[in-house]
């Protein structure tokens, strides 16, 4: 039951991840009354925040091993607390303090549960070793992605068994149950003696070959970062298909968890660096497709989604698994790496929102309005175009990685 549990942990906490992204410029743009623009400078700021916070996170759960039950808990917690608080915000002079406070809130929170899932790979795993380790970020990053699909349908199954407005209350007061129901379930689990290292410092980190690949993380992250915070608006403003947006979010993510086992078999067999090269390349080849892409092109969509998710299944079970073996191998302390990683992604999804929206806004684009062509090639632009970029860079960097050896 230790791989199972592993993954309901990583479900709940992946219900403050990217779903959080996908739904929150919608919820504040109409139910708040906060401007694109104005939202993307309150993530970047909140990203400020986790650069002491996260190194900060790390750094107390390798001080304090035996508490990872505590911390579990802690974690939890915050989410359960911070998704009824969240999605139950109405508009008023105080709308934006109060969305700072409570997104601070669930951000800490997932920060803390996240850093505490990866950090403690090795205590995890069943043994510490690259086979196995893989195997643990296999059912983790399954269980992630299936809370990302659950937590990005949602709201939509909810409207349809009679939930109001958009269904946003009782999404939150969906994911605070859910977040009780999992501190309870996977207890067990954070009762394992914890497996330490030795203290991280830069030199330690270099050496292991852990900063090339935070910096890789930081680049290859800002593509999904940018189609996730824009898909909503993508679907249907761009491709006038609103009706469709939550089965196509469903077909991406389903074919990331569907892809994740074969991700990792495969690199047990040739490696995780040459698993990596061959999804890239695909990833660039969605991004590219969906620039040509124009109202109701609904079966060439879902070819990318199909394609584009099955390539994030990659980046979701490799990059993760290949720092957590450089920092084992190394005997370096992981949560604190962790830390710095967790800080990492979320940098990548802030400067996303915070470059996108403003930019969009700028050229006039209002979500569900009747857009000006110019507000709309700028949305394909943001969407498509720039994604296909920036993963090339990724793509460039990853080729000067020293290659992994097969677990097989």
């Amino acid at each position: 039951m230790l791989y199972p549990r592993v993954s309901l942990y990583a479900m709940m906490l992946a219900s403050a991840g990217i779903p959080l992204y996908i739904h929150l410029p919608q919820f504040a743009s109409v139910n708040l009354g906060i401007g694109l623009g104005a939202l993307g400078g309150i993530l970047l700021v909140i990203r400020l925040f986790d650069l002491v916070q996260d190194p900060l996170i790390g750094w107390a759960i390798d001080r304090w091993p035996g508490a990872q039950l505590w911390f579990a808990l802690a974690a939890a917690g915050g989410l359960a607390a911070g998704f009824p608080l969240l999605f139950g915000l109405t508009a008023g002079p105080l709308v934006v303090p109060k969305l700072v406070l409570v997104l601070l809130l669930l951000f800490s929170a997932y920060s803390l549960g996240m850093i505490l899932l990866y950090g403690r790979s090795a205590t995890l795993a069943k043994q510490s070793t690259p086979r196995e380790l893989m195997t643990l970020a296999a059912f983790r990053e399954a269980g992630m992605l299936s809370g990302v699909i659950f937590a990005a349908i949602a709201p939509a199954v909810l409207v349809a068994l009679g939930a109001a407005g958009q269904g946003y209350a009782a999404f939150g007061l969906t994911l605070g149950g859910f977040a009780l129901f999992t501190a309870a379930a996977t207890r067990p689990m954070w009762k394992r003696p914890a497996v330490t290292g030795q203290p991280l410092s830069a030199m330690a980190l270099t050496q292991a070959g852990a900063v090339r690949l935070l910096a890789l993380a930081v680049l290859n992250s800002l593509p999904v970062a940018l189609t996730s915070t824009l898909f909503l608006f993508f679907v249907e403003d761009r491709l006038n298909l609103p009706a469709y947006a939550g089965p196509l979010l469903v077909l991406f993510f389903l074919c990331a968890g569907l892809s994740v086992p074969l991700w990792a078999r495969l690199s047990q067999r040739i490696g995780a660096k040459q698993t990596l090269l061959i999804a890239m390349p695909l990833a660039i080849a969605s991004f590219a497709g969906a620039a040509f892409l124009g109202p109701g092109s609904l079966l060439g969509f879902a070819v990318i989604c199909a394609v584009s998710g099955a390539t994030l299944g990659a980046d979701m079970v490799l990059l993760p698994a290949m720092f957590s073996i450089a920092l084992t191998r190394a005997g370096l302390n992981a949560s604190a790496a962790f830390g710095i990683w967790s800080f990492a992604g979320k940098l990548a999804l802030a400067l996303a929102a915070a470059l996108a929206l403003p930019l969009l806004e700028q050229q006039g684009f209002q979500p569900g309005a009747d857009n000006s062509a110019r507000a709309l090639s700028a949305l394909a632009l943001a969407y498509a175009v720039l994604p296909c970029v920036l993963k090339t860079a990724a793509f460039a960097f990853a080729l000067t990685l020293p290659s992994e050896r097969a677990t097989a």
